[in-house]
This record gives structure tokens, sequence and C-alpha cells, in this order.
């Protein structure tokens, strides 16, 4: 039986060891390890960053790759037996918005679906809104569905937990500090 909390939510910046931690977290937990993929290879780069992830997981893990049907996935990947790491809500609202889908019901939804779940789920996103304000409106869109969907799932979110330069800092409940090595 885990004993995660059953909504975490890892924020921070790129390469401020985000996913390390939230992997971290569910490998120190019994059972199976879910890692719930929201990435689409659309480059070489994105490629690169996607094999990095992979390698780096042991045999614990089993990756299922979902870029629209976040809820959908995870009714499917949750249970007692098992903690599902979800990487990353950003690129999941940006694979919705690529697609027209609504973010703001999609988040809903997903928010509305917390409550049903069997078992943890540590949620990553890049905190894109301390920067400055974009220069053109499909990416000010972006910043402001990120911001609102953040401040969502930390409403419902057990524990929140704020990544930078490697070191976690609780914003919200309570979370083993898991020192991570840099990416």
């Amino acid at each position: 039986m885990s004993t995660l909390p059953p909504v975490t939510l890892i924020l921070g910046g790129a390469r401020s060891g985000k996913s390390r931690q939230a992997e971290a977290l569910v490998e120190s937990q019994p059972g199976a390890c879910i890692y719930l993929a929201t990435a689409e290879p659309g480059d070489a780069e994105m490629v690169a960053r996607i094999a990095t992830h992979r390698d780096r997981r042991g045999p614990r893990w089993t990756t299922l790759e979902e870029p629209l049907d976040l809820v959908g996935a995870l009714n499917g990947a949750c249970g007692r037996d098992r903690a599902v790491l979800v990487d990353c809500l950003t690129l999941w609202l940006s694979n919705l918005m690529g697609a027209a889908r609504e973010p703001i019901r999609e988040s809903a939804t997903l928010i509305s679906a917390l409550a049903t779940l069997t078992g943890p789920v540590v949620f990553v996103s890049n905190e894109v809104g301390q920067g400055v304000v974009p220069a053109n409106a499909l990416a000010r869109r972006f910043v402001d569905e990120a911001g609102r969907l953040h401040q969502a799932l930390t409403a419902a979110a057990d524990t929140v937990i704020l990544m930078t330069a490697g070191l976690p800092l609780i914003l919200k409940g309570t979370a083993p500090p898991t020192r991570t090595a840099p990416t």
C-alpha cells in the first residue's frame, strides 16, 4: 500500500529537477511504477528528451503514452498497488490547444476525476508564469491556461512541491524531500 498522498503536484522550471523528484517519490513506494507520458516526439530534440527520461527509469516502470485523454488514461492506470507519475501537464495543455480542444473544460474534467482515482498520482508541470509576458496572443493564452490549471490542481492536491535547482520546496502538505541528481 502506498504512503504517497492521493494527489501530488510538482512544479518547476526547465531542468529544475521536477521529473527526477517525481520519479524518486513514486519509486519510494511499493508496487508498480506507471509513467504516464503526455509528450509527443515532434522533433529531434523532443525525441532525445523522451529517450533521456526513458533511459533513466528502471525495470519497475511501465510507460503509457497519452497526449490528450489524460482522464481516461488515469482511470485505466491508477490502482492501490501502483503509483502513477504524469509528466507533464504543460505538454498535455499544449497538446489540447494544438488539437483545438477546450483547456478549461478538459482541466475541469481532470480536477473532477481526481476524487475517483484509486491510487496515488504525482503530476509534473512547468511553472511558466514567472517570466515576462509573452509577445503573442497564443503564448499569453497558454501561460494563462497553465496558471489556471495549476491553481485548480493546487487547490485539489494534497501536496504541492516547487523545485528549484534540484531542491524541493514544500508549498502544501508534506512529502519526503527526496534529493535528486542534476539532469
